[in-house]
């Protein structure tokens, strides 16, 4: 699944999005994990023109306070197969989906033999940034009155890369491309949005790199992480 990710700073979606409103005011993230529930950049089909923030780990509407989201079930990633189904998602699929903006994203390897797996960074071969498909809500603490949106990130099966990388769970997250970003965006049927949740066939580049999904302690966000060894 797809826990880490690589995400622009403020001033590179400048550069690459000089229609889009930034109100995103982050650095450039080399690696988080979404066991953090960092603030990363979005758009949502809410406020179409513009790059804000929006938190990972998405929070339904019957959770009420920070505490009891800190302790929610994981959602950080929405299968896309179950999508309208499971309790989480199911209130929010049809009319609340984003896009998050990346760099890359970070997928475990299994050799065998071996007890840990190995990390690989995948990103796009000419190094820009590319859109991940996202469900969201708006939550609110009943205690603070604090309101941010949460999401998680979708799924679909692998593609071949991801398969022969990602070759225990053969999952990969919803890569929207440009093509595909408004009708994402606006889509406002179930068979729309079905349709659009399928295994990105577009070009991907990927190299091992330092393993971040078992890093305790140290930091990682680090430009250094994202080199290949």
């Amino acid at each position: 699944m797809c826990y880490h990710s690589a995400t622009p700073s403020n001033q590179q979606l400048k550069q690459q999005f000089p229609d889009k409103k930034i109100n995103y005011r982050g650095k450039e993230i080399y690696h988080v994990s979404g066991f953090a529930r960092p603030n990363l950049p979005v758009t949502l089909n809410s406020n179409y023109d513009s790059i804000t923030e929006a938190r990972w780990k998405l929070i339904p509407f019957w959770v009420k306070t920070e505490a009891e989201a800190a302790k929610y079930a994981n959602t950080l990633n929405a299968e896309s197969e179950s999508i309208f189904e499971k309790a989480s998602y199911k209130n929010y699929i049809n009319k609340n989906r984003g896009l998050l903006y990346v760099n890359g994203f970070y997928e475990p390897h299994k050799v065998k033999g071996q007890k840990e797996s190995e990390n690989y960074f995948i990103y796009k071969p000419n190094k820009e940034i590319f859109t991940l498909g996202i469900v969201f809500s708006d939550f609110t603490d009943q205690e603070t009155g604090e309101h941010y949106p949460t999401f998680s990130i979708i799924t679909t099966p692998a593609n071949p890369l991801l398969e022969e990388i990602h070759n225990e769970k053969k999952r990969m997250p919803l890569i929207i491309s440009p093509d595909d970003r408004d009708a994402w965006l606006y889509a406002n049927s179930k068979d729309e949005i079905q349709q659009l949740m399928r295994p990105y066939t577009g070009d991907l580049a990927a190299h091992q790199t330092y393993r971040v999904t078992g890093a305790r302690g140290e930091d990682t966000d680090r430009p250094d992480i994202q080199n290949a060894i």
